[in-house]
């Protein structure tokens, strides 16, 4: 029982470490982003997830057409 209850708060503590790590991720991104191109904060979309053996980081940003053109 004691076990099981520590695992469920293992479990959880890592949940929200990951949600840590994935504002400071997509804060770090934005900035190198906007040293580029300029984009809507609120278009960019910075996703994890865990499996048991890998986890995985997607970053999704919408970049204005005119930025793209400009950056090639």
């Amino acid at each position: 029982m004691a076990r099981e209850r520590l695992q469920i708060l293992l479990a959880h503590e890592r949940a929200s470490i990951g949600s840590d790590l994935v504002s400071v991720l997509r804060e770090e991104i934005l900035a190198v982003i906007a040293k580029h191109v300029q984009v809507d904060r609120d278009k960019v979309q910075v996703k994890m997830d865990r499996d048991k053996d890998v986890s995985m980081l997607e970053i999704d940003v919408e970049i204005p057409r005119d930025a793209a053109l400009q950056a090639a």
